[in-house]
């Protein structure tokens, strides 16, 4: 692998992009405090849930220090809800870039390989990329990258490319003779989207095909997604509509944040997923399962990488958030489905703290 250069803008992306890549969870997940695994209350078990707040969700969209504009679709038993306020397109069908939204399509695409036989959650990721993983590192299973237990760090030095980096190119990075080893034992849930690099390369060695390929073969045509794509590498182009004016961010996140989608998609995606449409019993199970590294983590992610979240009454609620230039944005639902929120904001401020009130807020009035 070819050293990084000392072009001082080349080595700060890179960092920039680790950095945000590791401190994820923190900037932007989060939102509602954690509690301890339990059943859920019967009033969600009955598809029943308070009267949404929209007047509380429209004061948390208007324009301020955190967000110049905000979108928000909501989803529930008799309710479809969109709106959009500042500079958002006022089209409930515009498209944004999710994000780490797209490490949950990841996920499904990975558990539907493991329903076919393909392989299983207990699998060495070694055995499945030889040579991709240094020889001496204690093996990785694929269930520990899709709960961010595998123990992994950051890249201590740049990938070749670094403006565009390809998948290869990141786990070379990884993997380099100066980085450390993983952790082990693993003694911590710890949030890390370069697991979910090589549960993208896990998926192409498989399959034998692109992994945007594979998601829109078993995801996005048969639920009908039909703005939900991953872009081309250098292709930084927004489809028409879009919420905000285009920029020139490279969607060089790939199977760990690089899909584009919109509202109308995303909640069908979750609802689809948390009904059962997507997985058979036995993978479906793992979307709620929370690994014993989870207890104690600020942040908790089932066996499939779900957030986990649970609101003042009890009610357990399920998705992802994500973020990438311009937009920061996430999908939660309960755990039948039955309730969907979809939201995404263009952010004026990066600090975790404000990032996490906001995607509190949003997500208790909404639920």
């Amino acid at each position: 692998m070819k050293k990084p250069s000392n072009s001082r803008a080349r080595s700060s992306r890179w960092s920039a992009l680790a950095a945000g890549c590791a401190a994820l969870a923190a900037l932007t997940v989060g939102a509602v405090p954690a509690a301890a695994d339990g059943p859920e209350p019967a009033a969600v078990a009955a598809g029943v849930r308070a009267p949404v707040d929209r007047e509380a969700l429209r004061a948390l969209m208007a324009p301020d220090g955190v967000a110049s504009g905000t979108m928000v679709r909501l989803s529930a038993p008799g309710l479809r809800w969109t709106e959009a306020t500042g500079g958002l397109s006022q089209d409930p069908a515009a498209s944004f870039r999710i994000g780490s939204v797209t490490k949950v399509f990841t996920s499904a695409v990975v558990l539907q390989l493991v329903a076919e036989g393909r392989f299983t959650l207990d699998t060495p990721v070694q055995e499945l990329l030889p040579g991709t993983l240094p020889a001496h590192w204690h093996p990785i299973t694929v269930g520990q990258l899709l709960s961010h237990t595998s123990g992994l760090g950051l890249p201590c030095v740049a990938p070749e490319n670094p403006q565009a980096p390809t998948p290869a190119a990141v786990v070379a990075a990884l993997t380099d003779p100066a980085c450390p080893a993983p952790e082990y034992p693993v003694t911590r849930q710890q949030y890390n989207g370069f697991n979910y690099f090589l549960a993208g390369m896990v998926i192409e060695k498989v399959t034998g095909h692109r992994y945007a390929d594979e998601v829109q073969w078993r995801i996005a045509r048969p639920l009908g997604l039909r703005r939900t794509y991953l872009p081309a590498p250098g292709n930084t182009a927004m489809p028409a509509p879009s919420l905000a004016a285009p920029t020139a961010v490279e969607p060089w996140a790939w199977a760990e944040g690089g899909m584009i989608s919109n509202g109308p998609d995303l909640e069908r995606f979750l609802g689809a997923l948390l009904r059962g449409r997507l997985l058979p019993p036995a993978q479906q199970r793992e979307l709620f399962a929370m690994p014993a590294l989870s207890q104690g983590a600020q942040d908790r992610f089932s066996n499939a990488g779900l957030l986990r979240a649970e609101l003042a009454d009890g009610t357990a609620i399920w998705g992802k958030t994500g973020s990438m230039q311009p937009y920061t944005g996430g999908v939660f639902g309960t755990a039948d489905g039955r309730r969907v929120l979809v939201y995404a904001y263009t952010g004026v401020t990066r600090d975790p703290a404000a990032q996490r009130r906001r995607a509190q807020d949003l997500v208790a009035a909404a639920f």
